[in-house]
């Protein structure tokens, strides 16, 4: 058995006054709310906490035309189906109202307006030091997508101070922008829907290498009821993991590019009458230069150009030299009692998604409860796909009779 590294900062001492919790879940997004309902099954003490004032804060916050890719039959969390039309798409609100359902249904202990701004050890106890005080718990999961921060080109600040500037995180809808030609950059899904979106009032460019895109439309009938559950719930979910030699090939792509266009088409693009250009990859006199060399005048630049993981609070020997958190399908590495869920391609490229966020979240309470804060070295085998399981739930979490998995 190998020693573990010594964390980056001294141990903080332990506080007699902290709170203290058996699992403390930070996130309350679809993430944290599968953890907890996971823990509440099986009975184990926790506490959610999330920065935001109510639950589903973050999809609220979103463009206010976003809907979900997969249909409302495939977007319920465990326990707990979503409501309405089977094959319909929910918008971004709808999904936000049901998180908030969702946790007033099970009763999770969950704390809003609490924002951990560090997270280290004292002793074999964590601690979340936050505004109104210490936690210390004996594990901790952090339930948060990897899109906590916004990142743009470090030359995006030289843009003329006329050019108004908006990262998809901050974009909700046309009427922020000014009169004049748009120019998007980035074309993953983000970038083409809001394209879509601004085109209809402003002369619109979109730059960008391509994502690849599905071969079929999942807006039509044949999509909803066949090839996007086929796709999205098999091929994103069974075929493209961790576990198979494919799901490791194309993983380092989901990473640093995102995955394929879900809803729209190349021939959808070019149909509003979107210029598609390639990448910006600097700025002259105040404006943007294209890999070509052709320097545009955009009134408007919409930067969909990813985010950060945002986790350096994280004070722990956990993260690798990208800002990534190294872990084993959720497990952290070098940190027993630390798991991640809600991360990108953290065991599969569904795991951003409802029903992959559900499945990361059962393995992940099932190993910490399996092995408390011990887990095995880096060296041991992969941890099984399928854990032993606990003694049934009790009454008030039930598992409804359709399993997400």
């Amino acid at each position: 058995m190998t020693a573990h590294p010594v964390p980056r900062t001294p141990p903080v001492p332990a506080d007699p006054q902290a709170e203290r919790v058996a699992t403390l879940v930070i996130g309350a997004g679809q993430a944290g709310l599968a953890v907890g309902y996971e823990l509440a099954r099986r009975q184990r003490p926790f506490l959610i906490v999330d920065a935001a004032d109510r639950v589903g804060a973050a999809w609220r916050e979103r463009w206010s035309s976003l809907r979900l890719f997969t249909p409302a039959r495939y977007d319920g969390l465990p326990g707990l189906p979503f409501p309405g039309p089977a094959h319909a798409f929910p918008t971004k609100d709808e999904m936000a109202d049901y998180l908030e359902a969702y946790a007033r249904h099970f009763d999770l202990p969950i704390r809003t307006g609490v924002r951990v701004e560090r997270l280290s050890r004292a002793g074999e106890r964590f601690v979340a030091e936050t505004a109104t005080g210490r936690i210390e718990a004996d594990a901790v999961v952090v339930a948060m997508s990897d899109h906590q921060a916004a990142r743009v080109p470090p030359f995006a600040p030289q843009l003329d101070p006329a050019v108004r500037q908006l990262h998809s995180h901050a974009y909700r809808d046309p009427t922020q922008l000014r009169e004049g030609p748009v120019l998007v950059v980035g074309a993953g899904n983000s970038g083409a829907e809001i394209a879509i979106e601004v085109a209809s009032s402003h002369p619109t460019s979109l730059a960008g290498r391509g994502t690849g895109h599905l071969p079929f439309a999942i807006d039509g009938n044949l999509g909803r009821r066949v090839l996007a559950p086929l796709v999205l719930r098999g091929v994103f979910h069974r075929l493209l993991t961790g576990g198979t030699p494919l799901g490791r090939a194309v993983r380092p792509q989901f990473l640093s590019r995102g995955g394929p266009l879900i809803r729209l088409k190349p021939r959808d693009i070019a149909a509003a009458g979107i210029e598609r250009v390639p990448r910006v990859v600097d700025v002259v006199d105040g404006r943007p230069r294209l890999e070509d060399g052709r320097v545009l005048a955009p009134t408007n630049v919409i930067w969909c150009t990813g985010f950060h993981g945002g986790l350096d609070w994280i004070d722990l020997p956990v993260l690798d030299a990208t800002g990534r958190p190294r872990h084993r399908r959720g497990l952290a590495l070098d940190v027993p009692g630390l798991a991640f869920v809600g991360q990108t391609f953290l065991h599969a490229a569904s795991s951003t998604m409802i029903h992959g966020v559900a499945r990361d979240a059962e393995h992940v309470v099932a190993m910490l409860h399996r092995e408390g804060t011990r887990r095995p070295e880096v060296a041991d085998p992969p941890t099984p796909s399928t854990p032993p399981m606990s003694p049934p739930p009790p009454p008030q979490v039930r598992r409804s009779a359709r399993r997400v998995n």
